[in-house]
């Protein structure tokens, strides 16, 4: 990438951002007190738009399929899980400070200078330090006092809470393999430079499944997942373009996974990781089982074979952020064009994830008998659709702009036309400003087809 599409991508950025905290998508975390680096609130719409993503993965994976069990495990877990799985002795990034400024980061975030092979500040060019680990898990202490027995630490990542609560499932459900569980809930991890927005965050949610499998004919399963993790892309309206499927070589795997892709997509600040699907075998519940004393065997009645009859489970872990999804779907939605003689920034999303479907107004808020009437068509489509929105702030065009740039896919006027003669309403549409006449008593259909 040249400088000058550095420069592009940084401004795009830059607009997405203003964007967001213009319109009550996204505001700094604790903003009125400074801020505080790596955290990030979700305003109305903001939520809205996380909601839709996270409900419309929950049908597609869980609700709509009859081999998944959702789970909600908890933040706080006994230490022990996370000594087992090695994420108290292992799991951390490789830190280098400034011995000037102070200031510290990632090394490999980075680059090695061409002119000594060494890496600089990128504050002050001082030569780096040596690099040291750095554990990214917050640390904290269960109950009135502080000992080693009382700590635990804000969970790094969902999965987890899953495979402890494996035997559960198996003692309450009894599925038969292959199955899996789902579940979206929040991680943490105290990165050392949090950094390009709600990408790398210090709080952020995750939407994971653990799908349980034979260790024979696992290949099968990981395909069908890659191939549902594609549909998925194109199902928030990601373009197929952007979205790249990366192999991650033995090199560069974590060491108990025996195959992983990464699914990675063009943000504007360049090509990078937006999830992962790893074929993980047993290693976590074997962990499990032997660092608790807990039997996690599987099994299996249907078997003949009695070689094959008891067995650990392997895993294939599907796994979604769901702040790099918010991201990824508001960096493709960015559109800029002209109307009316006019640069038109708007959100171009699909109507499946936009925070609000259709707005309502009244062509002039001083006038009672459209807004009477502007009030009972908007009831009317609340009903029927929820995300509905009711503004006669400023004037029509105003509006218009407001509702662009939050993605509304259409917008509803009810005019002098409306009262005086034919009861319909101009329906405005968000991609092309084209708009249209349609009666009050058919437009609730003729929005639902739009939109579907």
């Amino acid at each position: 990438m040249n400088q000058k599409e550095k420069q592009k991508d940084g401004e795009l950025m830059e607009k997405i951002v203003s964007l967001c905290k213009r319109r009550g998508i996204i505001y700094q975390g604790s903003e009125i007190y400074g801020g505080l680096a790596g955290t990030w609130d979700y305003g109305p719409l903001g939520l809205a738009l996380k909601n839709n993503i996270k409900n419309l993965w929950w049908k597609k994976f869980v609700t709509d399929r009859e081999d998944m069990y959702g789970v909600d495990a908890a933040i706080l877990m006994n230490q022990n899980v996370w000594k087992a799985t090695g994420h108290v002795g292992g799991f951390s990034d490789p830190l280098v400070e400034c011995p000037k400024c102070k200031n510290r980061f990632r090394e490999d975030h980075v680059e090695v200078s061409s002119k000594d092979g060494l890496r600089h500040c990128p504050k002050d060019d001082q030569i780096l330090g040596l690099a040291r680990q750095f554990n990214m898990m917050f640390k904290t202490s269960v109950g009135a006092i502080e000992s080693d027995d009382s700590v635990s630490y804000l969970r790094p990542e969902t999965a987890q809470g899953m495979f402890v609560n494996y035997k559960n499932i198996i003692d309450s459900f009894h599925p038969k393999l292959p199955f899996g569980m789902a579940q979206i809930g929040k991680a943490f991890r105290n990165e050392i430079a949090p950094r390009d927005f709600i990408f790398r965050s210090r709080e952020f949610e995750q939407m994971e499944i653990e799908y349980l499998v034979k260790p024979v004919g696992w290949e099968d399963t990981f395909e069908h997942f890659r191939k549902e993790m594609l549909d998925w892309t194109k199902e928030i309206g990601l373009k197929e373009e952007h979205v790249h499927e990366v192999e991650i070589s033995e090199a560069d795997r974590a060491f108990y996974s025996k195959r992983t892709i990464d699914f990675e997509f063009d943000f504007p600040f360049g090509q990078s990781e937006l999830y992962g699907l790893a074929y993980r075998t047993d290693y976590d519940l074997s962990r499990h089982s032997q660092s608790s004393g807990t039997d996690l065997i599987y099994l299996d009645e249907e078997t003949t074979n009695p070689e094959e009859r008891k067995l650990i489970p392997h895993c294939i872990e599907p796994s979604f952020g769901v702040d790099r999804t918010v991201l990824a779907v508001l960096s493709d939605a960015y559109t800029e064009d002209r109307m009316n003689d006019e640069v038109r920034a708007y959100l171009k999303f699909a109507p499946i994830v936009a925070p609000v479907k259709v707005a309502v107004f009244p062509l002039l808020k001083n006038k009672p008998v459209l807004v009477e009437k502007a009030r009972e068509v908007f009831v009317h489509l609340k009903k029927e659709f929820g995300a509905v929105m009711f503004d006669d702030n400023g004037n029509v065009g105003k509006r218009y702009r407001r509702q662009d740039e939050i993605g509304t896919p259409f917008c509803v006027t009810v005019d002098f036309d409306t009262i005086e003669k034919d009861d319909t309403v101009t329906v405005r549409d968000r991609d092309t400003g084209t708009q249209e006449r349609v009666a009050v008593k058919e437009l609730a259909g003729y929005l639902k087809t739009k939109l579907n």
